[in-house]
């Protein structure tokens, strides 16, 4: 299905790379809001983002001061001629956010992985031309990422693009949100026109890697980033670890580099950001790997078993080697990996043997 699309034409915002959305996490306090608003409008940032409600994994948290926020956005606007932007996860969040003039809606990756939501949206939203950003679901499903496009659309909503804030996972990783870049690079193969915004607070979760992440989203030629920022970080009441000062942002965004958009999607740059993908995942399953050593290792402590097991060892390189041979790769650079592997292995499982 083809989206009906019109350009966002932001009011006040130059049509130009990068498109910054940048504020706190969360709205706390009036002065909080009105605080950070004014850092980063001498920064020249023209979108000032705060998430209003703000939906948490369990009961018990931070979810947002609610509707009294609205009224400090409205300030915002009206005193420093910013536009406004926050999350919407329910109709009655669509209306009170256009009652009170909101400028830009986005729609938070927990509510676009449940379709009705979404069409319970894409129906409060009907007869409205407010822009709206659709973050991808939580779960690594482009498909369902394009149908929550699709309803939204599908209500006349023409003024649409998307946030890339990356997806869940079980496991321990480098990033919060895994990026998995080849997605919203196909989901650009399919609609060109569609803006796509990165968030490399989601992503990263932690505030150095908020800088590389951004030109990371710049390399691949992103229209703009959402960064959370905040006048006193350490102290917010909800992801304080991944919010950034004004002063950083603007040092950020001062260092970015942007790329020419005339080369082809598969650039070099591309591809580099493809392989630096596969890297961090290679990294993540040997994480994974090593910690199932490390239970082997205590299982073998229990039963009093050695830790070097040949038959096993040799099992595995040759298994490997020829497992290499047949995706193309030398059998001595197999040989060589695995040698590796299992010596990080056989120290994991001594240092368990030895507590």
């Amino acid at each position: 299905m083809a989206l009906d699309l019109a350009p966002l034409n932001l009011s006040g915002v130059e049509d130009k790379r990068p498109v910054i959305i940048a504020g706190p996490c969360s709205a706390e306090t009036e002065e909080q809001v009105m605080d950070t608003a004014t850092q980063l409008s001498k920064k020249g940032i023209r979108i000032f983002r705060a998430g209003i409600w703000k939906p948490r994994t369990k009961p018990g948290g931070f979810e947002g001061v609610g509707v009294a926020g609205l009224a400090w956005m409205k300030r915002v606007r009206e005193e420093l001629g910013m536009l406004t932007a926050t999350e919407v996860a329910t109709p009655r969040h669509v209306e009170a956010a256009l009652d009170a003039g909101i400028d830009l809606l986005w729609v938070g990756a927990r509510t676009v992985t449940n379709p009705f939501a979404m069409q319970e949206l894409a129906d409060a939203l009907k007869g409205n031309d407010v822009p709206v950003l659709v973050k991808n679901p939580v779960n690594p499903d482009l498909e369902l990422w394009i149908g929550g496009l699709e309803r939204i659309n599908g209500a006349g909503i023409k003024r649409l693009g998307v946030i890339h804030r990356g997806f869940s996972s079980y496991d321990k990783r480098i990033y919060r949100n895994l990026p998995m870049w080849h997605i919203p690079i196909e989901l650009r193969r399919r609609y060109p026109n569609l803006p796509i915004f990165g968030d490399p607070s989601h992503i990263g979760g932690a505030r150095e890697l908020v800088a590389p992440l951004c030109q990371q989203a710049m390399d691949l030629g992103f229209n703009g980033l959402m960064v959370e920022s905040h006048s006193t970080p350490d102290a917010a009441w909800s992801d304080a670890s991944q919010q950034v000062t004004p002063d950083v942002l603007d040092f950020i965004l001062e260092k970015l580099v942007i790329r020419n958009l005339s080369q082809s999607t598969e650039s070099l740059e591309v591809l580099r950001r493809q392989i630096d993908e596969i890297d961090n995942a290679l990294i993540e399953l040997l994480a994974k790997r090593m910690r199932i050593s490390r239970e082997i290792g205590t299982f073998k402590r229990e039963h009093k078993m050695t830790v070097v097991q040949t038959g096993r060892y040799t099992e595995i390189l040759d298994k490997r080697g020829a497992q290499g041979v047949l995706c193309g790769m030398a059998p001595e650079f197999m040989k060589t990996v695995f040698e590796a592997i299992h010596e990080e292995s056989v120290r994991q499982q001594i240092d368990v043997m030895n507590k």
